[in-house]
């Protein structure tokens, strides 16, 4: 790593460099004046060195240092030493060394930065840091997970090659077509009044490489989507995108789950895959076992259906949604039964806020009888209660009741994650990959009255299910499969329809018109035609399985230059207005808001 300001960096030497003269260069991130004596850690993304300046042994070297305050950059040249007896620090690599320095040159001072960039800032806005994302970028923790995000990618560069994949770009200007979100849009000044827009997948591009024979391709895409942020969301953001060309659904997954195993081990060799191969349920599984189709797997706590065993009780609660076609699901919470009233409140208003009407709570007492507001009316089923939804005494058994089966399913999971968490279920350390495959084709959108597809447009039914597309579309499954790893969902891909007419009648199912389908499509179903080949694949969320990786909520934690949760990218200023010669070179006109 010699370069003409330094012959190694602040990460490198040990005690084996002792007596080696040395060249450093870095940002002080902490200065401790001792009089004759200054001690500087001199820190650069490689690690940090002590080094220090004695006025007796090399005055001038000391007095050069005696400006110098936190995040100057400077070089320091000097004779690597032990430590004194007593002073090393075990906890950094180069912690048995310092440097004893002799020439100490100023390359460049700083102002006093707005936030601590060399410790933890309780409160720190966040704004403030994305306004001065270069700074925020030096303070290590943040500097370590943007390195773990670069060996992810390495990584996956790897395992792509090793199993035949060619990295082949496909264009960012393209032609604006319907995938769920809105599109970003750039003007063409030499088609005036033409657009391009960003690509929020190479969905399209990446099946017209399989029809041209490249059999398999990978690439680390950029996607952009007009969309509202979360904290797993950003409006540019970046996939390993893969599409294989003579493959069924368990070949790909077969061959995604190879590369990601590879990558996790790689990247992270102390981190144990909980399971191997990775689980694989379908969607109806997934939905009645965890109640979500991304399931973290790395606790049980899975949900019962009561709906028989209290069928026929004169419980409004339970029998209306039953009389409604609707279901009645329990978990059980280990050793919960002395809940208090305020924690239960909690997880009421949690289930609620997840779309349940209300959470039935029932302590379990040391006879085997139930407790809480409900318990009267459950009295003559208590033992089958208990067994249906394995509960013993000491458990806590909460349960919600909807007359749609996914609701009740979906918001007693809420629950359940939130159970993981209280009783510390949800070990950090693990990676819990599942497959989630056989999802439902169709959603019915009931305001545009029309079937939508659930995924994308091009995933292919299950081929005992396509004569049903027009008949029943609700039964048909689709040969989609999603990668959720510790309750995220990773990433989603299936198996795409190779045939035009196929795909003609799911488009039309949509609600295409021939023409629509011409006009948005066009390239796709022509190239159907000239003999493409059976092919799916994968999208993997990089954002995603960086943030999971480094165990941080936000993928704004592993993203060099995010934007806010509006959008803005507040240290560039953007977006912002464009002059009226750009705008007349474009033939536009902006109208202001109404």
């Amino acid at each position: 790593m010699g370069t003409t300001f330094r012959t190694h960096t602040c990460g490198e030497l040990r005690a084996s460099h002792g007596g080696e003269r040395v060249t450093l260069a870095g940002w002080v991130h902490r200065r401790r004046d001792h009089g004759q004596l200054t001690f500087f850690d001199l820190r650069d993304r490689h690690g940090l060195t002590q080094v220090v300046t004695n006025a007796d042994e090399a005055g001038e070297a000391h007095a050069a240092a005696e400006p110098v305050r936190n995040e100057w950059v400077v070089q320091v040249e000097g004779v690597v030493r032990a430590r004194p007896e007593g002073t090393a620090n075990d906890e950094l690599p180069t912690g048995a060394i310092e440097v004893a320095v002799d020439q100490f040159v100023v390359l460049n001072p700083s102002k006093v930065p707005p936030f601590y960039v060399n410790e933890e800032q309780a409160g720190l806005d966040e704004s403030l840091r994305l306004k001065h994302r270069y700074l925020d970028l030096r303070r290590p923790p943040l500097q370590r997970r943007i390195l773990l995000r670069a060996r992810l990618s390495a990584a996956i560069r790897r395992a792509m090659e090793a199993e035949g994949f060619a990295d082949i770009e496909t264009p960012t200007l393209i032609r604006s077509t319907p995938e769920g979100a809105r599109d970003f849009v750039v003007p063409s000044r030499l088609q005036p009044g033409e657009f391009y827009a960003l690509p929020q997948s190479p969905q399209q591009l990446k099946q017209l490489l399989m029809v041209a024979g490249y059999d398999r391709y990978y690439q680390l895409a950029r996607c952009y989507r007009d969309e509202d942020t979360r904290g797993d969301r950003q409006p540019e953001f970046t996939q390993l995108d893969l599409e294989m060309s003579f493959v069924a659904e368990d070949d790909v997954m077969a061959t995604v789950e190879r590369a990601v195993t590879a990558v996790s081990r790689e990247v992270l060799p102390d981190r144990p895959i909980l399971r191997e191969p990775f689980p694989r349920l379908t969607y109806a599984e997934a939905m009645a076992r965890y109640g979500s189709d991304k399931p973290d797997i790395r606790f049980g706590m899975e949900l019962a259906d009561l709906t028989d065993t209290v069928r026929d009780i004169d419980f409004r609660v339970f029998s209306e949604p039953i009389a409604s076609g609707g279901a009645v699901l329990g978990i059980v919470a280990p050793g919960c039964a002395g809940y208090s009233r305020k924690q239960l409140d909690e997880l009421t208003d949690l289930a609620r806020r997840h779309g349940a009407k209300g959470l039935v709570h029932l302590a379990v007492q040391d006879d085997g009888s139930l407790h809480g507001p409900a318990a009267k009316f459950l009295e003559s089923r208590e033992s089958l209660l208990l067994a249906a939804a394995g509960a013993a005494s000491g458990d806590l058994l909460l349960i919600v009741a909807d007359a749609e089966r996914v609701a009740a399913a979906e918001a007693l999971g809420h629950v359940r994650l939130e159970m993981g968490d209280r009783l510390a279920l949800r070990a950090p350390s693990v990676l819990a990959y599942v497959w989630v495959h056989r999802f439902p084709m169709f959603t019915w959108d009931p305001d545009g009255e029309r079937w939508d597809a659930t995924h994308n447009p091009f995933s292919a039914p299950v081929p005992e299910d396509a004569d049903r597309m027009e008949s029943d579309p609700g039964s048909v499954r689709a040969q989609q499969y999603d990668l959720a790893l510790n309750g995220w969902e990773l990433g989603g891909g299936s198996v795409r329809i190779h045939q035009r007419p196929l795909l003609e009648r799911a488009f039309a199912l949509m609600g295409h018109s021939v023409e629509g389908m011409r006009d948005e499509f066009g390239a796709l179903l022509d190239a159907l035609e000239y003999g493409a080949p059976p092919h799916g694949g994968i999208a993997i969320g990089l954002d995603r399985w960086s943030a999971l990786f480094a165990d941080v909520e936000n993928i704004r934690e592993v993203m060099a230059f995010p934007k806010t949760q509006s959008g803005t990218d507040l240290m560039m200023s953007a977006p912002s207005r464009i002059g009226p010669k750009q705008l007349q070179e474009l033939g536009l006109m902006v109208q202001g808001p109404k």
